[in-house]
């Protein structure tokens, strides 16, 4: 089975990797000559175009920053739905709006073609080892034959429904790690204030009622200074609208993600678009004039769990 992959940036190029490593055969695209040349000495071929992939591969995977530029990269004149044909199948990797899926899925079922949306958790450190988790939604029958690629590329993979629940699940999911990440930012600063030794209470915060995923993850590189967590300022606005705009679409008004935002809007404003998500925090650090730091916490992010086979849960 020869696969394509489409975005090799911070996420896509470590799942991509993987199956390489795996012995797929793997076609590869990239606006990013650098990225492309990577893999061709990896043995993996370059496409000319997303249609040219199709073309050539049984399953076509997509991992990109925005719906916008998914929907160009699958409907443009020389887009994947040109390459497609029967039986092929197309997997959205992409945190992407569960609309947009359902209506490009439409598509490639025209096409005789399949649509899965299957996006990643669990930070860029998982990815390259394959042990993030995988959402899964569309047909269940695909879904099983396409599993020993997903078991490639993530650890915990869970089938969610129809096309488009996994992307809602995952909106959510980021929803409530940028929650947890604006929180934090607030708990580090009464912990300095009050002359806490930050070791110690990243500690406690990790063996307590009040630890997160994020807490264990980020609050490292905000404590070593790097705020290296890999993801950007535009990619948690980008989520965090998907799930405000999903809330209105239900007819849903929601209190504490408008509000959530608006303090994403204001670092974003602050630091750039494409500074780390994890400086949300240091606009308390500035504000205060304080610096969260603690010996002993890495630049960036590692994960030392050795890489086991993917599994259903």
């Amino acid at each position: 089975m020869k696969i394509g992959f489409i975005g090799l940036g911070n996420v896509g190029g470590k799942l991509a990797n993987n199956l390489l490593k795996n012995g797929y055969k793997l076609v590869v695209r990239d606006l990013d000559p650098k990225q492309s040349k990577i893999f061709r000495k990896k043995g993996a071929i370059i496409a000319v175009s997303p249609k040219d992939l199709a073309k050539k591969c049984d399953v076509i995977i997509t991992c990109l920053p925005s719906p916008k530029i998914c929907k160009k990269v699958m409907t443009s004149k020389d887009g994947v739905l040109q390459g497609l044909s029967k039986n092929k199948v197309w997997l959205e990797m992409s945190t992407t709006d569960q609309f947009e899926v359902k209506k490009i899925g439409l598509m490639v079922k025209k096409k005789g073609a399949y649509a899965l949306d299957v996006p990643v958790s669990g930070g860029c450190h998982r990815a390259a080892t394959g042990n993030i988790s995988i959402f899964a939604g569309g047909n269940r029958k695909v879904f099983k034959k396409i599993l020993p690629i997903l078991k490639c590329m993530g650890r915990k993979i869970l089938y969610t429904g129809e096309l488009g629940t996994a992307s809602i699940l995952k909106i959510i999911t980021n929803y409530l790690a940028s929650v947890h990440l604006a929180a934090l930012g607030e708990a580090w600063t009464i912990a300095k204030k009050s002359k806490l030794d930050l070791k110690n209470t990243y500690k406690g915060i990790a063996a307590s009622s009040g630890n997160s995923f994020v807490h264990e993850t980020e609050s490292q590189v905000i404590l070593n200074g790097s705020y290296n967590i890999n993801f950007t300022m535009d990619l948690v606005k980008k989520d965090m609208k998907l799930f405000n705009d999903l809330s209105k679409k239900l007819k849903t008004p929601l209190e504490i993600s408008p509000f959530v935002l608006n303090i994403f809007n204001k670092a974003q404003k602050k630091y750039g678009s494409r500074a780390w998500s994890t400086m949300v925090v240091k606009r308390l650090e500035d504000k205060y004039k304080l610096k969260f730091r603690a010996q002993g916490f890495p630049k960036e992010l590692i994960d030392f769990q050795k890489q086991k086979k993917g599994y259903e849960i």
